[in-house]
């Protein structure tokens, strides 16, 4: 669902995100035309406007008490969202970047194959778990970070996303689990 389907048509704030995204086209491959968000870090007051969205989303459910941030992406949104609602924040690394014991969730990208990890300890059996990330594309990191997450007892609520790709329509890959998008994806700006 997109924001602007649940209360915030027209919502200026939406707009300037969209606007703040910037389009690399051929990266990391051709064909792909790859959404940088790094633009939308720039602005902090578009940067604080998208995080408050989730955190006006989120903080009324009560029931959160994890959120979950997908490398890389994820982790710049997250933890503001997890204090912000009073949950714990926990980190889903690409493969070989945690010490100590984790579990491991591998799947398929638009582009490649890759491995999400999650320290064994960091999820309670019955935690109601919120992921973010950056963008929603084919679904398969969304799909794999709620299979780890599920996998250790947590219940996933909510994907939350930036960006959405209508056109690929990866949330069908979700199993029913709600995804709320904030944008469609930029397109590239013509100089």
């Amino acid at each position: 669902m997109y924001a602007a389907e649940n209360g915030l048509k027209g919502d200026p704030r939406l707009e300037a995100i969209s606007n703040t995204i910037r389009v690399i086209p051929h990266f990391p491959k051709p064909g792909i035309m790859f959404q940088d968000i790094s633009t939308l870090f720039l602005n902090h007051k578009v940067f604080k406007d998208t995080v408050d969205i989730f955190i006006d989303r989120y903080k009324h459910m009560g029931c959160i008490s994890l959120v979950a941030g997908v490398e890389s992406r994820g982790f710049m949104f997250g933890p503001s969202i997890a204090l912000a609602i009073g949950a714990k924040f926990v980190p889903l690394r690409k493969h070989g970047k945690l010490p100590g014991k984790v579990v491991c969730e591998c799947y398929e990208l638009e582009y490649g194959k890759d491995c999400l990890e999650m320290h064994v300890d960091a999820v309670q059996p019955g935690d109601k778990a919120v992921v973010i990330d950056d963008l929603i594309a084919t679904g398969g990191t969304l799909s794999a970070a709620i299979k780890l997450l599920e996998s250790m007892g947590a219940e996933v609520v909510e994907c939350g996303c930036v960006i959405g790709l209508p056109e690929v329509k990866g949330e069908k890959r979700l199993n029913g689990r709600p995804v709320y998008i904030l944008v469609e994806p930029s397109q590239l700006k013509q100089s």
